[in-house]
């Protein structure tokens, strides 16, 4: 007789993790969409360099890493093993470059840290449990 594991609280943790990335993803679109129909490059007048990268090579550029970020909150939703991979690297990232926030944001770096590692556990530990609710 097969038992079926009830899903734990950190089930929404994981849920959290998927909205997240999709609405990243979006938003990375919108971005990507947006900066194909800007017409110049980027350009810093503190240093006075323009950057190597123009606009429409910015957008495409978030529009792929957008498309991905759609893909893997998707995947995540569905308890897959590709968007819990995202899903760790995107907040490992975010945590990471958080911490060099710190000294200039200390509230609000340390609270996207926690968040950060709060998903990654639940990713991680949790992940699989959604692929069991979508079945």
């Amino acid at each position: 007789m097969a038992t079926t594991k009830e899903p734990t609280g950190w089930i929404g943790w994981v849920g959290f993790a998927s909205f997240m990335l999709l609405l990243g993803g979006m938003f990375a679109l919108l971005a990507g969409v947006v900066a194909l129909f800007k017409d110049t490059t980027v350009y810093n007048s503190a240093t006075n360099n323009a950057f190597i990268l123009s606009y429409d090579q910015w957008g495409w550029a978030h529009i792929l890493i957008g498309l991905l970020a759609v893909w893997a909150g998707s995947s995540l939703m569905r308890g897959g093993m590709y968007g819990r991979i995202i899903a760790v690297l995107v907040a490992l990232v975010s945590a990471v470059v958080n911490v060099a926030f710190i000294p200039v944001y200390p509230i609000w770096a340390t609270i996207i840290v926690v968040v950060d590692v709060l998903v990654i556990f639940a990713v991680t530990v949790h992940g699989r449990e959604m692929k069991g609710l979508s079945e």
